[in-house]
């Protein structure tokens, strides 16, 4: 049997999810746990350890040549680690060797999950065949990465388009990763709730006081709710527009849980990026919905497994990995 799958995980502070994707991103089996988010490091690989073992433990392992992993940031790819913001028992947690301890020795490449959804975009789809577009995954945090002359770029570390932890508001909140005002403490789905629920929203009956349940009182009509998202939706505008300024990218995609909330978040953030992108050569940045929707961290980690330790510092060349 041909030797054509890889594994790739997908790291947050809401879930861990693993895959075994085929060369054409089919994903053929996937495998799914809670994050622990504020336990202790062990836990939380522990947590890895039981999403990587249904899939070693399946038939199609024995065709798997390398695993990929898309992880909340920042991580470190040279050094293989990881200290995401939203999983503070993780600081400089060593993943890549913990992971290719338990998947017997395979090749294990690292990228944060920005540039893990910037990789599934350009290889199949929103920003397939852009030459510069930023990617961002807006959800329990915000994340970010860019493609650059047609080419994924992640810097040297992996964080390149981290936009979560750009300050949009010099007086802003502290942020956990220990800036003030950065568009996560703002845009991300816990924010929005968070900021709903001080200015006076109050879920259903079902006590649901997740940025999902706030989306769908948005899109009742709820001023509140409303309002909530049109300030996460500013906070993006800004990030997008600065990062475009300094890159000169040709579109924004939009991904991750949040973005489900559909034009309650998309309007206000076209209409925020036209005040504020304004230069010449940045007024023509388009935002664009993500549409490798919630695999798109699984996708991603494989495409960035296929280049084989490439994908953190060259390329997805022609929107396929090279």
């Amino acid at each position: 049997m041909r030797n054509d799958l890889v594994a790739a995980l997908d790291i947050g502070g809401t879930k861990i999810a693993g895959a075994l994707v085929d060369g054409g991103g089919r994903l053929l089996l996937r495998a799914r746990r809670s994050t622990p988010a504020q336990e202790d490091a062990e836990t939380v690989m522990a947590a890895v350890d039981a999403v990587l073992g249904e899939l070693t433990g399946s038939l199609p392992w024995t065709r798997v040549t390398a695993v990929g992993i898309g992880s909340a940031g920042p991580v470190d790819a040279s050094a293989g680690t990881v200290s995401p913001v939203n999983v503070p028992g993780w600081r400089d947690f060593p993943l890549v060797p913990r992971v290719a301890r338990s998947v017997g020795g395979l090749p294990v490449t690292l990228v944060g999950d920005g540039v893990a959804m910037a990789a599934a975009e350009h290889w199949q789809g929103a920003a397939r065949g852009c030459r510069n577009a930023l990617c961002l995954v807006v959800s329990t945090g915000v994340g970010g990465g860019l493609v650059l002359d047609g080419r994924v770029h992640a810097g040297p570390t992996g964080n390149a388009g981290h936009i979560g932890h750009i300050s949009v508001d010099l007086d802003g909140e502290p942020c956990p990763c220990g800036g003030r005002g950065c568009v996560e403490r703002t845009a991300s789905g816990p924010s929005i709730a968070r900021r709903a629920l001080a200015n006076g929203w109050r879920p259903g009956p079902d006590g649901d006081t997740s940025a999902a349940a706030v989306a769908a009182a948005a899109h009742r009509g709820d001023p509140v709710a409303v309002a909530s998202f049109e300030r996460a939706a500013q906070a993006l505008a800004a990030g997008i527009a600065a990062t475009a300024a300094l890159v000169e990218i040709e579109t924004a995609v939009v991904g991750g849980g949040v973005s489900r909330a559909g034009e309650v978040l998309f309007a206000p953030l076209r209409r925020h990026l036209r005040e504020y992108a304004t230069l010449s050569f940045v007024r023509d940045t388009t935002v664009v919905p993500a549409l490798t929707g919630t695999d798109a961290g699984l996708v991603g980690a494989a495409a960035a497994a296929r280049l084989g330790g490439r994908g953190t510092a060259e390329a997805v060349v022609g929107g396929r990995p090279s």
